[in-house]
């Protein structure tokens, strides 16, 4: 028996460089929103009609994250997530080109299309490399989601508005700054992922086999074979046709509403927020600063998940997160004096919701071949039925002209969601036939 010689670093060279992919899955797209008004200004247009800029990327997750799997499985794994980053750099650049508007929503729509192959994909590489501590991996992936988006939210209209003596930098240099990281990240990656490829051996040994092809050391210290380091030899094998079969197995529509239930609470909680915040008498300072703490409070619901997802929390988290969202938001709502407590709360609870949501996509597949192809049907669906909230909160509020209305929808929203946490709280993963 022969052992399979690896010359693989460390597995934190990959965690580093899963941390630098999803530095980059929310900076290049969270910085439009506080330039809207400067570029309707520079394009003649108006600040309405750009609306549906910020929305491209969401369009182009649910309809390219079904594609991710199949992408994965032909070309390997960790090789399309270095082509969806090189994408990225590309989207990110061709956006801030000067010239009329076509190279800013060809730009934005390339980095939408990228950005849905990493928002699959990573999960399916924590599942993959990261077996005993996915949770606290998976905490951390999304507490750079949006403590990084927070960031280039903010830094973004300083930056435009910087004079270096011919005038001040603009929208174009401001969003060319969101990709600034995309190049680090594309190095480091390639060189983690190369670094843990390993030579098959000669003869059958003790390692571990998928149907992918090649071995390399997993997070874990175990030998796994994967196509994910190299091509995508073998790889079709290896997914077994699960990415059409994911789609007729009940728990994996389970996880998706829970995707796209949670998805559906933060959108309409944060374009809804600031509304609320200032018809119960707040200053619009006072508005917009609801509105930072509630997303920058989810950042440290992200890292507390893997504290509270544990043992028998693991059956009764993924139902009570929906509950103290929803419960915080009425709260805001009926009882306006001093939302702070209760903005903090919620923003806990939507932190900790994303977290979870991204960790059934990993927790609830056998494998990372059906983790993938679970994340691209979960993100796909989840994120069309997260488009409609926000759109059809501000619908009851017109029609009904207060918030009681609305708010009926979003405690709707929370039950449906405890429902499905109730589901997905037991044991059963994609595939398994029913006990």
């Amino acid at each position: 028996m022969t052992k399979p010689r690896s010359d693989a670093r460390p597995w934190v060279l990959l965690f580093v460089a899963v941390c630098l992919v999803a530095v980059n899955m929310r900076m290049t797209i969270t910085g439009v929103g506080p330039l809207l008004e400067q570029i309707a200004a520079d394009q003649g247009v108006s600040a309405a009609a750009l609306g549906w800029l910020a929305s491209v990327p969401l369009i182009a997750w649910a309809v390219v994250s079904p594609l991710a799997h199949s992408l994965s499985v032909r070309l390997g794994l960790s090789r399309t997530i270095t082509w969806s980053l090189v994408a990225l750099l590309i989207g990110t650049v061709w956006r801030s080109l000067p010239g009329g508007p076509l190279h800013l929503w060809l730009g934005t729509a390339l980095i939408g299309a990228a950005l849905a192959i990493g928002n699959v994909l990573l999960p399916a590489v924590i599942r993959r490399d990261f077996e005993t501590r996915v949770p606290l991996v998976m905490g951390l992936y999304t507490a750079l989601l949006g403590g990084l988006g927070a960031v280039s939210a903010g830094y973004v209209v300083p930056v435009a508005a910087l004079d270096i003596g011919g005038g001040a930098l603009g929208w174009r240099f401001a969003l060319l700054t969101t990709g600034a990281l995309i190049p680090v990240a594309i190095v480091v990656w390639v060189t983690a992922t190369r670094s843990r490829r390993t030579v098959a051996p000669s003869t059958t040994g003790s390692a571990h086999t998928s149907a992918a092809g090649s071995t390399h050391t997993g997070a874990t210290g175990n030998t796994h074979t994967s196509a994910a380091g190299n091509g995508g030899a073998g790889a079709a094998a290896g997914s077994g046709g699960v990415g059409g079969r994911v789609w007729l197995d009940p728990i994996a529509w389970w996880v998706a509403c829970y995707m796209g239930l949670q998805a559906a609470l933060f959108y309409i909680i944060a374009t809804w927020l600031a509304p609320v915040s200032t018809s119960a008498g707040r200053s619009p300072v006072e508005a917009g600063i609801d509105v930072m703490l509630y997303q920058i409070v989810a950042i440290a619901g992200s890292l507390l998940l893997p504290f509270v997802y544990r043992g028998r929390g693991k059956r009764w988290v993924p139902a009570v997160i929906p509950v103290i969202i929803a419960g915080a938001f009425a709260c805001v709502v009926l009882l306006p004096s001093d939302p702070t407590l209760w903005i903090m709360l919620g923003g806990l609870g939507s932190g900790m919701s994303l977290s979870i949501s991204l960790l059934f996509m990993v927790e609830k597949a056998s494998d990372y071949w059906t983790a993938g192809a679970l994340s691209g049907m979960a993100q796909s669906v989840g994120y069309l039925i997260a488009a409609a909230g926000p759109i059809t909160f501000g619908a009851l509020h017109e029609a009904s002209g207060g918030w009681i209305v609305p708010l009926a929808l979003l405690l709707a929203i929370g039950a449906a969601q405890v429902v499905a946490g109730i589901v997905l709280g037991g044991t059963r993963r994609v595939g398994e036939a029913r006990t």
